[in-house]
């Protein structure tokens, strides 16, 4: 009974004032803004940094939860009315406001910082892993279709890299993950970064890309042995082009 009246007063809101029935809420939110910047081919690290730090919200309007993932860390909160809006409350404090902008969620943090995310389509199953949904999108834009090995070992091969982070066409590697947020950003001093690895045994390695080309280094530790790493290019490896 005790969420009765808050799911009430949340239609009679939410239904009033900005035309929205609370179930319109419902579902997987990824930062599509993220992703088209990031697909126009330059510094995935500044595409991030510059439309983040969330990269995707789901929200449950009838149990009154709210979950969302920076790509490194989620947080799971819950969910009250609030005027023409849900509140999103979590732990330690921090809350953002929810609202719906035609077919376009935005979320309002603390700081007045506004973010702006599209509904997942098509939606995930509802068990699929929170962050999951915006990865994949991320991988088939940043890194879909066919590239050449035109410089390195390999050359002349075609290497596919797919949205469920297999890799094909490299020679060693058949898995791989780019660094989003987390420790791995900041070992990776400003680079764009993605881990390689086959049978569970892999590294981390530096990368660029410039439009059609991706050039792939080593990645060099230049920390002390008692700071945390930081990497820097190293050798280059391989250089990649867009078919």
């Amino acid at each position: 009974m005790r969420h009765a009246l808050p799911l009430a007063l949340a239609a009679l809101l939410l239904g009033g004032c900005a035309s929205h029935k609370p179930e319109d809420f419902n579902g997987t939110w990824i930062n599509q803004e993220a992703i088209d910047a990031a697909a126009k081919g330059t510094s995935l690290r500044q595409a991030l940094s510059e439309h983040g730090p969330v990269l995707e919200w789901k929200i449950d309007t009838a149990n009154q939860q709210a979950s969302y993932s920076n790509g490194f860390e989620a947080a799971d909160g819950s969910l009250v009315a609030s005027e023409d809006q849900w509140q999103a409350n979590f732990a330690g404090g921090q809350s953002a406001e929810l609202t719906l902008d035609g077919k376009e969620l935005e979320a309002t943090s603390q700081s007045g910082t506004k973010q702006v995310f599209a509904r997942s389509e098509p939606q995930p199953a509802s068990n699929t892993p929170l962050g999951s949904t915006f990865e994949k999108a991320l991988y088939k834009a940043y890194l879909g279709g066919d590239w050449k090995i035109v410089e390195g070992q390999g050359q002349g091969a075609v290497v596919r890299f797919t949205d469920n982070g297999t890799v094909s066409g490299l020679p060693g590697p058949d898995r791989y993950a780019l660094c989003l947020a987390g420790d791995c950003a900041t070992m990776g001093a400003g680079n764009d970064s993605l881990w390689l690895e086959r049978d569970q045994r892999g590294a981390p390695w530096i990368f660029k890309r410039d439009g059609d080309t991706l050039e792939i280094f080593q990645a060099q530790n230049t920390a002390q042995p008692d700071e945390m790493p930081q990497l820097a290019p190293g050798a280059r490896q391989w250089v990649l082009e867009k078919d």
